[in-house]
């Protein structure tokens, strides 16, 4: 889990409620040297990590109209690193004075029979997908650019290909709850990178 920001905000119950706050948007193939130029200046010109992730999305249905979603990702180049499980809420688009989108999140990391533990609680594999690309950091923020792959045989990552001719930018903080002003600092940042992309906050409902 990304570490929050320094809060003088009291710890109850020995847990703290974590929220993401995203801004996405996607550029062209053809623009990705020049965006990633950009965000070595702006980031102290330090390289970014590169990552190659498998990425599963399991769902629980049960009696309520909308399944549970659980997401499972282990890093194919680095290995012995642990697996992760995520869990992220339902968006928020909140009032015009908030530049986000807002959702609750909770990343832990687990053993590498995640996925073996889930179905034995009954949720079922929906669909999976490989990620490529580059993460940044300035400060508490993490600028993640990516390119998803298509799976083309169940369970073979060696056999994918490019789901488009685009890669998705995501700027995102994970804070604890509350601290809307880090939308702020986000909406600095996204205009810095216009007019290579424009970063905004999107209604999941809008892609339904």
């Amino acid at each position: 889990m990304e570490a929050p920001p320094v809060t003088m905000m009291p710890v109850t119950g020995g847990t703290i409620n974590m929220m993401e706050y995203l801004l996405q948007g996607s550029v062209l193939d053809q623009s990705l040297e020049s965006l990633l130029h950009r965000l070595r200046g702006l980031c102290e010109n330090m390289e970014p990590e590169t990552f190659v992730d498998h990425e599963m999305v399991f769902l629980l249905k049960g009696q309520q109209a909308s399944p549970f979603v659980l997401r499972t990702r282990r890093s194919m180049d680095k290995p012995g690193t642990p697996w992760h499980l995520r869990y992220l809420g339902q968006p928020e688009m909140g009032d015009k004075n908030r530049h986000t989108l807002v959702r609750n999140c909770v990343d832990i990391a687990t053993s590498e029979n995640l996925t073996e533990f889930l179905v034995e609680m009954g949720f079922r594999m929906d669909h999976e997908f490989v990620a490529k690309g580059h993460i940044f950091r300035k400060g508490i923020m993490k600028i993640v650019v990516y390119k998803i792959f298509r799976i083309l045989v169940p369970g073979n990552t060696d056999n994918t290909e490019p789901l488009s001719l685009s890669y998705l930018v995501e700027l995102s903080i994970v804070a604890p709850a509350g601290q809307d002003m880090v939308s702020d600092d986000m909406r600095s940042f996204a205009e810095q990178l216009k007019p290579l992309v424009h970063l905004e906050k999107i209604d999941p409902k809008r892609l339904m």
